[in-house]
């Protein structure tokens, strides 16, 4: 599983993981994160910039970085899914800067997404990008249709950054996108994403669908559906899914679970009625959950029994809340209070 490699007459080693293709059997689990403990991440030495993996004894000016065995409590002994799709949006990916993207939060996705990988989970995301431009938000003069590509092109540097933060932290990254950049990135071929899968790599599509006026969360339902997605997990700045205005309501409560039905007809501000009813057709649950809080990423994508957020799926209400007067369920920003 460690392989040596000599680089400039010094030793070093390069961690290569076998298990993320398929999940370990119980042994091979225990000895992995048996291993795990020993190995910790070390990056930017000698002038080089990959991760590569060194003994926690040998650990440069005395610093140990923290393992992923550290946090054994996140995890499911069994996961509930096998292959997911996690949609990040850009305002999520912009924090608290107002536009662009925050490095800070970057490192804190790549390092849930490490931690899920571990797992032995296939993961695919898709990003928006709307930290740097929206095709909704057209000014005179200029036509959605360019405005929507100018959003494609916005979602394939959000990619290209949330690639270079996953692979300095030690997980294999491949970017496809709707729209060829062969000198940057892979052309979207299904079968070749889900190979990609398979090798235990991290697939982030970009370009949306290469499509204007679909959204990004159309294209996340899309790839979920075209890779045979167990579940969509929704990642943004929001709690979730309230039955009335909390600004309005004090006692508003958060749904967790919604059907299908229920987001069409009710016209619930999730996502649009062309991704959700992608993801009704093909069976896929939706989750909306906040990605800010440290850990749910982990819970939410290996299945932990607490919890996360908003599940729409085929079964039906149960928040057990009032109801919203107006018949209007809300997106809950947990900045806002």
């Amino acid at each position: 599983m460690f392989t040596n490699c000599l680089q400039q007459s010094s030793c070093r080693l390069t961690y290569d993981n076998p298990w993320l293709a398929r999940k370990p059997l119980k042994h091979e689990h225990k000895r992995y994160k048996q291993s795990l403990s020993l190995w910790t991440p070390e990056r930017h030495i000698t002038g080089h910039h990959s991760t590569c993996w060194t003994p926690s004894a040998q650990h440069e000016n005395g610093h140990t970085a923290q393992s992923l065995d550290d946090t054994p409590a996140l995890f499911p002994t069994d996961p509930q899914y096998r292959r997911v799709l996690l949609k990040i949006s850009g305002e999520a990916l912009q924090g608290g800067m107002g536009f662009g993207v925050d490095p800070q939060i970057l490192r804190f996705v790549a390092r849930e997404v490490a931690a899920v990988m571990v797992q032995g989970l296939q993961v695919a995301i898709v990003v928006g990008g709307g930290n740097y431009f929206r095709g909704a938000n057209a000014w005179d003069g200029l036509e959605r249709a360019t405005a929507d590509y100018i959003g494609m092109l916005a979602t394939c540097m959000n990619a290209l950054s949330l690639q270079a933060a996953l692979e300095s932290a030690g997980v294999e990254t491949r970017v496809q996108t709707a729209i060829e950049m062969r000198e940057i990135a892979e052309p979207y071929i299904r079968r070749r994403a889900v190979r990609h899968l398979e090798k235990g790599r991290v697939v982030i599509f970009g370009g949306g669908t290469g499509n204007p006026f679909f959204t990004t969360d159309t294209a996340a339902a899309l790839r979920a559906a075209e890779i045979g997605a167990d579940a969509f997990f929704k990642a943004t700045k929001v709690d979730g899914v309230y039955d009335c205005d909390p600004n309005k309501h004090p006692g508003a409560k958060l749904h967790r679970k919604l059907s299908y039905n229920q987001v069409t007809t009710q016209d619930l501000d999730v996502m649009d009625q062309t991704a959700i009813t992608l993801c009704k057709e093909n069976s896929i649950p939706v989750v909306v959950f906040n990605l800010t809080t440290a850990g749910n990423i982990i819970k939410a994508l290996t299945g932990h029994p607490g919890i996360i957020g908003t599940t729409v799926d085929r079964n039906g209400d149960s928040s057990g809340g009032t109801p919203d007067p107006v018949g209007k369920a809300f997106m809950y920003d947990a900045a806002s209070l």
